[in-house]
């Protein structure tokens, strides 16, 4: 039977939508463009509160003086109500307001090896806090699957995405430099950020010492020069704070004001989404069953079409809790693989050191931008390593030391106070993210346990293995290999404990591919099952690549869209 909820009266709402997208981040906000820009009218589900661009940004330039903790934050509220969050060492005092009280949202996972899912319940999602790198993928990471003979294979090649990339960058705006490589394609740069004086010393003698390894500056969808009616960044630095002048890209100041523009959208913030309603005669999902956060009151809506953009858990979430006769184990669940194969980027591993000289340089405000080396390992044959497969890049940069330094000097006084006030050295560090391989037994479930909404809470388990491993010992060892050859002094490898979930990169457990057997959902980001339902976020990844994946997150969104809007018209859903 269809899994019933927790309520008595259900009550429907009175308009017929041409489309529902059920979340507003990165990949919910672009559908919700693009269909309304496509002349559908459509309901935009937000499960959180309502968030306005600029006016609710309350500490986007709050002093540390004028903070209760001076920006630490309440270290007991934190760990008693966003515990999970805070072991991802991304919460603060300034912007712990948009990520989750874990108290208010729980889930389950392994103690020993716990998944840290990181989340922001509100209208704009995480795209108020990602970190905005914004990288391309290449037929080397969409091939990698079936090269490796792992999984199964993606059901596109980058010829069928190039043109969404080069839509989606246009329209958010990513400073970038060229660098011409085949598996880092290049996209639509504005103009690149600048890298200070010891990177571009870095960059070229890496270049003069290492084949095929490019150090180069982040690509990032922040804007060095005005674009589409949003300002240009100015370098002020909070950026997980909000930006009201829109230098960077979220929902708030890009997708939803375009969307809004059109006439076509309804925005229903506090709107958790229950399940998806399933039509067995006619094999089409008919609408959603919403509970409002605030009430407890329980709605349906209905649409011809449906976009799910909760992120990869909670798209995945929805269609588990979206049972019916058809679909017992969750709707569009025939392979039975809805829930595994969750992926993630792994880090915390890299090395540092100090550089003498260039005392007489220094850089202008808070760049929101590193530098990035793109993968060099098994890019070919020459390349090859015998103890992974996969890669990694890296992100890091240079800077000076700061005042702060002096909580590790010796030293009282005047004399004392008069060093603290020029800065300190150069220091220079690189972390690697690494490629997490689709593991079957690396998956998400629903719990017995029930959410305060009456919602089966998921239960997440996962861990890296072997292959990620063996990596994590060579990112260690050849960020310190390159650092030396660039000259650094007291050079030191640093690896800490990674904890799956908490590279903020989720992907997985609603694979695309060519097989209905064994994926969810077709070339187009399709459910292979339902015809007219379609997941576009992190949960539709095949593989996990070592770059992040947001942009492809916009891309296989803007292209899915297209293609749902010529199969409407056809009359084909």
């Amino acid at each position: 039977m269809e899994n019933k909820i927790k309520e008595y009266n259900i009550s429907q709402s009175p308009e017929q939508y041409d489309a529902i997208v059920v979340g507003s981040g990165i990949s919910g906000g672009w559908a919700a463009k693009e269909l309304t820009e496509n002349g559908l009218k459509t309901l935009l589900l937000e499960r959180g509160r309502d968030v306005k661009h600029g006016e609710d940004y309350k500490t986007e330039h709050m002093p540390p003086w004028e903070a209760e903790f001076r920006g630490r934050g309440d270290r007991k509220l934190f760990e008693e109500e966003y515990p999970m969050q805070l072991r991802s060492d991304v919460i603060n005092e300034y912007n712990y307001h948009f990520f989750v009280n874990d108290k208010e949202h729980p889930y389950q996972t392994d103690e020993e090896d716990p998944f840290l899912w990181v989340r922001g319940y509100h209208v704009g999602g995480r795209s108020l806090t990602w970190g905005r790198q914004t990288y391309r993928w290449s037929d080397l990471d969409f091939e990698a699957n079936l090269n490796d003979d792992i999984a199964v294979d993606w059901p596109i090649r980058y010829e069928d995405i190039e043109p969404w990339y080069d839509y989606v960058e246009n329209f958010i705006g990513v400073s970038g430099q060229e660098e011409g490589l085949d598996h880092l394609p290049d996209g639509q740069f504005l103009p690149p950020m600048d890298m200070n004086c010891v990177e571009k010393d870095v960059r070229e003698k890496i270049k003069n010492n290492f084949e095929y390894r490019t150090m180069t500056i982040g690509r990032c969808a922040v804007l060095t020069e005005p674009h589409k009616g949003r300002g240009s960044c100015h370098y002020c630095g909070p950026c997980s704070r909000g930006c009201s002048v829109g230098a960077y890209f979220s929902s708030q100041s890009s997708t939803l004001p375009a969307a809004r523009k059109t006439g076509n959208l309804t925005l229903r913030p506090n709107s958790i989404v229950h399940s998806i309603i399933y039509d067995k005669e006619t094999n089409r999902a008919t609408g959603v069953r919403v509970i409002d956060r605030l009430t407890k009151e329980t709605k349906e809506f209905y649409a011809n079409v449906i976009f799910l953009n909760a992120s990869a858990l909670g798209s995945t979430q929805i269609m588990l809790n979206s049972t019916s006769e058809a679909f017992p184990n969750g709707i569009a669940n025939s392979s039975g693989v809805l829930g595994h194969y969750l992926m993630d980027h792994h880090f915390r591993v890299g090395a540092s050191g100090s550089f003498e000289g260039y005392t007489d340089r220094y850089y202008h405000g808070n760049r929101p931008n590193g530098i990035y080396i793109p993968r060099f390992r098994n890019i070919n044959e020459q390349t090859i390593q015998d103890s992974f497969i996969r890669g990694y890049g890296f992100q890091g940069g240079a800077s000076r030391s700061g005042w702060g330094r002096g909580t590790n000097m010796k030293g009282f006084g005047e004399e004392f106070k008069n060093k603290l006030r020029d800065p300190g050295q150069w220091n220079f560090w690189l972390t690697a993210f690494g490629e997490i391989l689709p593991y079957e037994d690396n998956y998400a479930e629903l719990s017995d346990k029930t959410d305060d909404w009456g919602i089966p809470q998921l239960e997440i388990h996962g861990s890296i293995k072997d292959n990620e491993h063996s990596m994590r010992k060579d990112m260690a060892a050849t960020a310190a290999e390159m650092l030396e050859a660039a000259g650094a002094k007291n050079v030191s490898t640093n690896e800490n404990e990674y904890l799956l979930g908490e590279g903020i990169h989720e992907m997985g457990t609603a694979r695309m591919g060519r097989d209905p057997k064994t994926s969810v959902l077709n070339a187009h980001n399709q459910a292979h099952d339902v015809p007219n339902l379609f997941v576009t976020d992190g949960a539709c990844m095949t593989s996990a690549a070592c770059q992040n994946p947001s942009i492809t997150y916009m891309a296989l969104t803007a292209r899915a869209v297209d293609f749902a809007v010529e199969e409407m018209k056809k009359g084909n859903i």
